[in-house]
């Protein structure tokens, strides 16, 4: 069984969104993780922008990077340039795939404005992980 550890800095929205994509797609070859390198709570836009793509992520929990390092990791999933120059070695031959993506958390405006940000790093981590991360995995590839 394989294991992928997607990896941000607060693990609040990016790698909780990008978490929830690779569980809705991925068989159970695969177990997915999320962390932060500095965790946050969930955020409530990220929630309520994959529930809109039917992907429940409403009962996942904010996790330290630290709680994977022993855990044979066999992918980590970076989606923020922070978390990548944080990520720490793990000891089994992890393959390590670095894609930067906006922190919607940053976002400020009025509640559209705001809502269509999330939905647009939402759709980007979509693209991404169905375009390129599964081939990715799939070959073992490293890029």
């Amino acid at each position: 069984m394989k294991k992928i550890l997607v990896l941000c800095t607060g693990n609040s929205c990016r790698s909780q969104m990008a978490h929830g994509f690779l569980a809705s797609i991925l068989n159970e070859d695969y177990i997915i993780y999320s962390a932060g390198t500095h965790p946050e709570l969930v955020n409530k836009y990220a929630v309520e922008v994959m529930s809109e793509k039917g992907i429940d992520i409403s009962d996942y929990k904010s996790n330290h990077i630290n709680e994977y390092v022993d855990n044979d990791i066999d992918f980590v999933l970076t989606v923020c340039d922070n978390a990548m120059d944080r990520c720490p070695v793990f000891p089994k031959a992890t393959i390590f795939i670095h894609k930067s993506f906006q922190d919607p958390a940053k976002a400020r405006g009025l509640y559209d404005q705001v809502i269509n940000i999330y939905r647009d790093v939402r759709d980007k981590l979509d693209i991404y992980i169905n375009d390129n991360f599964i081939d990715i995995i799939s070959s073992n590839r490293k890029i």
